[in-house]
């Protein structure tokens, strides 16, 4: 959740700033990029497999880095579509099915229970993407 949900600000704050597809569509790349590079290196460097029985870190960080990049290109694909409300409005509806996906992997996965992965989920996302949208209104 970390990774993808954290290129919402950047990506949205860069669309409504410059209310240019393209430029989102950069922003979005970059963050999602970046974000996989520092994901991987924080997952691997963070044990050695010891401690936590997660396996090798080099497998960890680059499975944790590619699905980081992974999510948050999946939110800035929506950008390489010209008009700036139609790609916005498919970019919501992918940002929402990330969200519903992130959900169900940590209550199927990390046995939390449905609704509170839901709530802890969709809110944390929510505000990222509000911060976006507020900053670059203004």
């Amino acid at each position: 959740m970390d990774g993808s949900v954290s290129t919402l600000a950047p990506i949205f704050a860069a669309a409504f700033a410059t209310r240019n597809t393209w430029d989102a569509f950069l922003v979005g790349l970059a963050a999602s990029l970046g974000a996989g590079i520092s994901m991987a290196f924080a997952e691997a460097l963070s044990d050695d497999g010891s401690l936590t029985g997660r396996g090798q870190p080099v497998f960890r960080g680059s499975v944790t880095g590619l699905m980081t990049a992974v999510g948050g290109i999946g939110h800035t694909l929506p950008f390489l579509i010209p008009d700036f409300h139609i790609a916005f409005t498919v970019a919501m509806a992918v940002v929402a099915c990330e969200l519903a996906i992130i959900s169900y992997v940590r209550h199927r996965y990390m046995d939390t229970p449905l609704l509170s992965s839901a709530f802890q989920v969709i809110v944390g996302g929510v505000l990222v993407f509000a911060v976006g949208i507020v900053i670059g209104s203004s």
